[in-house]
Parts: structure tokens; sequence; C-alpha cells
């Protein structure tokens, strides 16, 4: 990359909120998280010079598009700055910011605000879920099932059972360790929730079938939600007074497309060392973009588990064990709270919460307190560098960022 782009601060509303509860809509997350994002930074709003705006459902849950002119409905102070919206399913919000990243590496910005923003749960979990469905290729996926996205990752942990085998133990541990990560996250969903020990076996009662392959502790949950980061160029920190070696940065970033259809993706992977050779490049692309040669140079991951599947699959991509052997790192600890490598140690999308739109933004802005110290009780001590990984729809889009403090 050329000149590192610096991460000055940003804000994430509470997770936990239901927004329509209190006569609220999308508009007011995101002014809040807007005007936070701002006061972390120490950035007036006058210094904002272009907004990108990650959201995925909006014209379907809120009959609301246009959402780059909505921030400065909002936030008049940045009346006439140039906006716009990105949609990449769960990716939106990190497309937004490899859009202001190539903005201010271009030289055309120095200073970028980025916002992502989901409201899902101003419609009932059903028309969430059936509007989350245009992720999909509606009408050519040939899954037969009620609920799409815990179909499809259901079919994921089959291939992964047909290629590798596959205990379902190990996926009931992840979920077990997330919703455990995000009792330390004040800013989590489910942070007050509580379970019974069989919640994460497969027992039928505590722990029903969703789809095949899916049962409901393996889900995300449906969340609304916003985050934002003020980005800049090295040239505005230092005219701003601020020491780049102190703030983080966005060292490395990695972004691939396949196709909408899962079962595509299977058929094309057949003989394949990864089930999703495309994730594996994005993953290395951005190893490669930071300068270093692979998963040991990380302290941490934030990673896409809208499904335990995600995260499963996600292990082995990332190298912590080789191809469809995640299981190890889940055995041996190497994921927890203390570990080789911990893992989603905000909770992740199961424990932290999945407002579709903010969370690759939620994932950076979680990277960038983690390598500053700021990351509270959800810290990892003594992280230098966090990688990010995030997914939009079932793989079809694919984000990797490697955030490092100053001159790490």
């Amino acid at each position: 990359m050329s000149e590192p782009v610096f991460i000055l601060g940003g804000h994430q509303t509470d997770f936990a909120r239901v927004w329509s509860r209190q006569g609220q809509d999308i508009s007011d997350m995101m002014r809040e998280t807007t005007l936070g994002a701002l006061a972390a930074s120490e950035v007036n709003a006058s210094a904002i010079q272009s907004i990108h705006v990650g959201n995925a459902f909006g014209e379907l849950q809120r009959q609301q598009a246009h959402l780059g002119a909505m921030v400065a409905q909002v936030v008049p102070e940045l009346w006439g700055v140039p906006a716009m919206r990105h949609e990449g399913a769960c990716a939106s919000s990190s497309l937004a910011v490899l859009s202001a990243m190539a903005e201010i590496e271009a030289g055309r910005y120095d200073c970028v605000l980025v916002v992502g923003a989901e409201e899902l749960k101003n419609l009932p979990g059903d028309a969430a879920s059936q509007n989350q469905n245009s992720a999909s290729w509606q009408g050519h996926e040939d899954i037969d099932c009620k609920f799409m996205w815990p179909a499809a990752f259901g079919l994921a942990a089959q291939e992964y059972e047909r290629r590798y085998g596959l205990d379902r133990k190990y996926l009931n541990r992840i979920a077990e360790l997330n919703y455990g990560n995000a009792k330390r996250n004040p800013l989590a969903q489910t942070r007050k929730w509580n379970f019974e020990p069989a919640s994460f076996t497969d027992d039928d009662e505590a722990n029903p079938m969703i789809e095949p392959g899916s049962r409901r502790q393996d889900c995300g949950q449906v969340t609304d939600g916003a985050c934002a980061v003020v980005l800049a160029s090295g040239r505005f920190a230092r005219e701003h007074g601020l020491d780049t070696a102190r703030l983080p940065r966005i060292a490395g970033w990695g972004h691939r497309n396949a196709g909408l259809r899962l079962l595509d993706k299977f058929e094309r992977s057949r003989g394949e060392s990864y089930v999703f050779p495309h994730l594996r490049q994005t993953i290395q692309e951005a190893w490669a973009r930071a300068g270093v040669a692979g998963i040991d140079a990380m302290d941490g991951i934030e990673t896409h588990d809208c499904f335990t599947t995600t995260e499963y699959i996600a292990i082995d991509h990332l190298g912590l064990t080789p191809p469809g052997q995640s299981w190890q790192a889940v055995e041996d600890g190497s994921i927890e709270r203390g570990g080789r490598l911990p893992v989603n140690m905000s909770g992740g999308l199961i424990g932290c919460g999945h407002p579709v739109g903010a969370t690759g933004a939620r994932m950076l802005l979680d990277a960038a307190r983690q390598v500053t110290g700021q990351a509270g009780d959800c810290q990892i001590d003594g992280a230098r560098r966090i990688q990010t990984l995030n997914i939009g729809g079932s793989f079809a889009t694919v984000v990797s960022f490697v955030v490092a403090r100053g001159n790490d």
C-alpha cells in the first residue's frame, strides 16, 4: 500500500437497543454514531471531506434508500460533504472502508467518515429474515428450506462433514465461547443473556434444529445498530498534532468476490485444498499488503460468525490449522481468551450482534481498540496486530483488514 490510512477514532451504538421501541429509526442511530465518532476522534465536522455509508437492507426494512444523504440530514454540520452508500450484504461497511481508503490513498481527501448502519428489529423476525434473503440469488439457490441462511450455512457444515469430517461439538463450543466473550462487552446484544449447560449441546429442546446442519445456538442475532469510524491520512494526522506512532492504522487489506449461488462455490472448489479458495486469497492478500508472512504475525482475530459454521470455516482458511482441521484450534484452546490466537473477544456476531451493514465497521473499530489497549474487559494483552474477516452472503463478498499500531 501507499502511506497508511489511520483510524482516528470511532463509535458503536449499544447493540442491545431496539430503536423502534423508542419511536426512533435508522436515522437516529446514524446521528448518534456519527456524532460519537467525531467526538472520539476529536475531529470537527468541518474536517470531514467525504462520507461513505454501508447498509444492506434499508429499502426493505424501512423503505429508505439514499442513505449517503441521510448523514447530512441528521448532522447538518456535514451538509454539502460528498457522500455515497455501499451494499455488499454483511460486508457492506467493509466496502465503505475500502472506498474511503482509496480516496485517501489517491490524495483526493485526507479525512473521511465511514458509517455502517442497519435496522432489523423494527419488523417481526420472520419478515427481517425474509428481507435478508435478498443477499442470496433469489429463485436460483435450489435449497429447499424455510429459513435460507440457517439452511445455507447448514449446507456448509455438511460440506465440511463430507470432505473432512465434522463433529458438531466443536460448533457448539464456538457458540459457547462467543456468548461467553460477549458478557465482557458492554455494547454486546447478548451480554445479559443466560444459558443452561444443555444449550451448547445437540439437545433438541435446549438447542433445537432450525435447518439441517444449523441449531439455534449456531445462529447469529437479528440486531439493530450502527458503527462509525474516522479515517485519515498521515498528513492530516500530523497537521493536527497527532502522533502517528500511537495511532491504529490499516496495515493491509484483501477483497475478493465470488458468485451469489452457494452450491456453485462448492462445485468450483472440488479437489481444492480449501472449500472457499477466494476466501483464502483474500486473507493472504491482506497479509502481503501488511508485509507479514502469515497468521503467526497476528495477536487476535475478529471474524465473521453469522453462524458457528462461518467461524469454523474461517479458522482453517486463516491458517490456524491445516484445511479441514479447524476442530484442532477449538479443542486445544487456541481461539480462547489467553490462547494462541484469541478469536472474537467482542463476542463476534453471535454474541455481540449482527446489524448487517454495521458489522465490518464494528470489527475494524474493535481491532483499532485492541491494538491501542482500549478494549476494556475484551482486551488481548499486548495486542499489536489484529485481523478482521468480514463475509457477505454465502461467501460471495469477502473483505479482510490487518490493523496495527503505528509502525508495528
